[in-house]
């Protein structure tokens, strides 16, 4: 009797303590692998989406951005702030007719191959290899303008150089580059003094050290450079008075070897404009633009934009160009975002922007 419940608690005892056997143990890890296994398909699953949809995000931020900024310049090119549609425009500074911010017959002008001797604004301020040069088959766009100061003329002072203004102002300084306008024509010239934080008069003399400086005083339509004093026009009472603007838009090598958008704009410095590029917008990988040229219907490339440039009327050439189609194709930053080939997502996008002032 003693013996049977010794053998009954031995064989209790053995049962509790039994382990598992080595077939067991293969199976339940084969199963907790594959619950791993899918457990992780899905988390990688849900990051690479994750990734695309914020690649996605970026590259139409980024689209958005470029467009926005580049429409803001194409929309006010030729923009003198008065009816100017005459074409009745005095250039008084020197050598205006070489330097291509100061063309005014060509105030949108482009081109389609940035990369070679094609635009040559590009050609004469930036480097042909490294950061801020341009990248080879790609469009370029050449923007001239004027800003909202809001300056107006109180008294000219025709057949003096000096203009007297009604507000004072501490955004205008010795070299840069304005447009004066009215009703009958505007005028372009550069200022020649006085140099102080804020001023009510601008200077637009001649023989000043400034760069390109002033053939003459008179500003008048049309120029005359022949006499210091030219064809002399006095600007009325609340005639315009803005700071003459100029861009040149590009597809450039940024700094760390990728593609950006750039922008070289005028700088003042040491008393005259330098064109100056600015990286606007990264990842923008190619960037391709058509032109609208009345009495045509359709877009077309730089090269097919007809007839020499004039201000008319009727307008002729580029100055006849009223609208700009541009495709830019933007890179994601992350470089595995894409899901199919874990690369860069990379995405088209095209925008029309019309010349306000040449469109009725």
């Amino acid at each position: 009797m003693i013996r049977d419940r010794e053998r009954h608690r031995a064989m209790l005892f053995g049962r509790r303590f039994r382990g598992f056997t080595l077939i067991e143990l293969m199976v339940a890890m084969l199963l907790g692998l594959i619950v791993i296994g899918g457990v992780t398909s899905v988390f990688l699953a849900g990051q690479q989406t994750y990734r695309a949809n914020e690649a996605l995000g970026d590259v139409g931020d980024s689209s958005r951005t470029a467009f926005e900024m580049l429409a803001r310049d194409i929309r006010s090119a030729g923009l003198s702030g008065c009816d100017n549609s005459n074409g009745r425009i005095a250039n008084t500074l020197n050598s205006s007719a070489t330097n291509w911010w100061a063309d005014w017959n060509n105030a949108l002008h482009g081109y389609d191959n940035a990369g070679v001797i094609d635009d040559p604004a590009l050609t004469a301020a930036l480097p042909s290899s490294g950061p801020t040069s341009p990248v080879p088959n790609q469009s370029s766009l050449q923007v001239i303008s004027t800003d909202a100061l809001g300056l107006t003329v109180n008294t000219d002072t025709e057949p003096g150089a000096s203009i007297h203004l009604n507000e004072a102002t501490s955004n205008l300084g010795v070299g840069d580059v304005i447009m004066i306008c009215d009703m009958d024509h505007a005028a372009i010239a550069q200022i020649s003094g006085p140099s102080a934080t804020s001023i009510t008069v601008i200077v637009h003399n001649t023989g000043a050290k400034v760069s390109p400086g002033n053939c003459t005083k008179g500003l008048g339509y049309p120029t005359s450079c022949s006499s210091t004093n030219g064809n002399i026009y006095t600007f009325g009472h609340n005639a315009r008075v803005a700071k003459l603007t100029a861009t040149d838009w590009y597809i450039g090598i940024n700094p760390v070897g990728g593609h950006s958008l750039y922008r070289l704009s005028l700088v003042n410095s040491g008393g005259g404009p330098i064109p100056t590029p600015q990286e606007m917008v990264r990842n923008v990988t190619g960037m391709k633009i058509t032109y609208l040229q009345p009495p045509g219907t359709s877009f077309v490339t730089a090269s097919n934009v007809t007839g020499t440039s004039s201000l008319g009327p009727p307008p002729t050439g580029w100055a006849a160009v009223n609208a700009a189609q541009v495709t830019l194709t933007v890179q994601s930053t992350n470089p595995r975002a894409s899901v199919s080939n874990n690369a860069p997502i990379q995405r088209s996008f095209t925008s029309i922007s019309t010349v306000r002032n040449r469109v009725q």
